[in-house]
């Protein structure tokens, strides 16, 4: 059994956006069977837009049971069937989230009837709803509207199960589901244009993959140390905007780069999104650290630590010492260098206060902050602290795991500059950086990849570590 499914929203976000009307028609394999439909009240103003694509006013819903009221009635109409929709994660994300702000878990099996229209009906010039319809003669009226989509997917649906049945004695044999329509549940959460057989080739090991579109353009890059997984946790998660869908829906094929490890992987990512600038890479683009640490030195003459958000206006004639990811991040790091290096917690912004800082009381502050210590012998210990921020060591090279047996990865790091990552025989012989050198190809170094360097070599790794000091 199917249930076909078509809802109206205030909005294009299951996170912040409301159910405003729902239809559901029950298809038994051979035939519609039942029907179900009712407008709901969101418990918010219905946006003017909205209600121009949709004809759904305040006034129409106002009236209407809110979804807790119908909450029931969606279970059982769709309890052991399988959900269908035109571009079903856009409708699953958001009656799974209604449910879930219930405290209930809402889980079907489901399927898209744009991934079934392309394998069954292929070469038709736009597979959305209304196009779809006009190029195979389906009738669609109310359109924006849920029981008119959804009738018009239901007839769909109709003729699409029924394409490919075996026919006996000139009767087309309807009792059970095609190979395709089982196919098609199995792979309805990939984009319509990615098969099943694509997603089994991918292997499990760190590297850099594709997403390309038709026209054959990089629209995505991204990294994991396992791309098998990845890329099926970016087809499985469930919608958040209509941006998200129309990207799915984009994915017209992947290639990926084995990376050998994880630091190679975040490097080689970065400057390629850098490089080629994805459509949907724009995050990444701006930077992922965007928190500065940041010194000045306040009137009474104490060199002060702050945080703050990297181009906001306040700090705007201001360079970061260091970027991380967040602010959270931030404040981590600031703790860490006030406990290591015997720092004021005030003065680090870390403790709001017109007196002591807590540290001060238990003893761990030397009093700077009420101006105890003097800010020479502060300051000195700050100028050790921001010392730490950079690398270790002047130069160094980092030997990991490679893309497959008797391999080696390499990064090098001379003088504080990143210079680029390579590969090598596990036999390589080096004398000097010089030899490493001659071994990587060279890449760009910026504020991005020290601070994934930093953060490799703070965390735990079994990589080796050559210092050339």
């Amino acid at each position: 059994m199917y249930a076909i499914i078509d809802i109206e929203t205030t909005g294009s976000q299951p996170s912040q956006d409301k159910i405003t009307e729902i239809a559901i028609f029950i298809h038994n394999g051979q035939e519609i069977v039942d029907q179900y439909n009712t407008l709901i009240n969101p418990q918010r103003p219905i946006p003017y837009f909205i209600t121009q694509l949709t004809g759904i006013t305040d006034e129409m819903v106002r009236d209407a049971p809110k979804f807790y009221e119908v909450a029931k009635e969606i279970v059982e109409f769709t309890e052991g069937h399988v959900f269908v929709a035109h571009n079903v994660r856009f409708d699953y994300s958001f009656i799974k989230k209604e449910f879930a702000d219930l405290g209930f878990t809402f889980q079907r099996k489901t399927l898209c009837t744009v991934r079934l229209s392309r394998s069954l009906i292929p070469g038709l010039p736009s597979y959305s709803l209304g196009k779809l319809c006009k190029s195979i003669d389906i009738p669609l009226q109310q359109r924006h509207r849920a029981i008119g989509d959804a009738e018009a997917t239901a007839k769909l649906f109709d003729k699409l199960i029924k394409i490919n049945r075996p026919v006996i004695d000139g009767q087309q044999q309807l009792t059970e589901p095609s190979e395709q329509l089982k196919h098609a549940i199995k792979t309805s959460l990939l984009p319509p244009r990615i098969t099943k057989e694509q997603v089994d080739a991918l292997p499990g090991v760190p590297g850099v993959y594709y997403f390309y579109n038709e026209q054959g353009e990089v629209i995505y890059v991204g990294k994991s140390i396992h791309i098998k997984k990845r890329i099926i946790q970016h087809f499985n998660i469930d919608y958040k905007s209509r941006k998200s869908v129309e990207f799915k829906n984009s994915i017209a094929d992947i290639t990926y780069e084995r990376m050998g490890n994880e630091l190679v992987a975040l490097l080689f990512e970065s400057a390629e999104i850098k490089r080629m600038k994805p459509q949907y890479n724009r995050q990444q683009r701006r930077s992922v650290f965007n928190t500065g640490i940041y010194s000045y030195e306040d009137e009474k003459g104490y060199r002060r630590l702050t945080f703050g958000t990297v181009n906001r206006a306040e700090n705007a004639n201001m360079t970061p010492i260091i970027a991380l990811t967040n602010q959270f991040k931030a404040k981590g790091f600031l703790f860490h260098k006030v406990s290591k290096f015997n720092l004021c917690q005030k003065l680090c912004d870390l403790y709001k206060t017109n007196g002591a800082c807590f540290d001060y009381q238990v003893h761990q502050c030397k009093g700077a902050c009420i101006g105890l210590e003097s800010p020479e012998e502060y300051n000195a210990r700050v100028a050790e602290a921001i010392d730490s921020f950079t690398f270790e060591h002047n130069s160094f090279v980092i030997i990991g795991k490679g893309r497959e047996l008797g391999e080696k990865s390499v990064v090098v790091v001379e003088n504080g500059t990143y210079l680029g990552f390579g590969f090598v025989d596990e036999y390589f012989s080096a004398q000097g950086l010089e030899d490493f050198k001659s071994a990587i190809t060279r890449y760009n170094d910026n504020k991005d990849v020290q601070q994934l360097i930093r953060g490799h070599m703070r965390g735990k790794h079994k990589d080796k570590i050559l210092i050339f000091d």
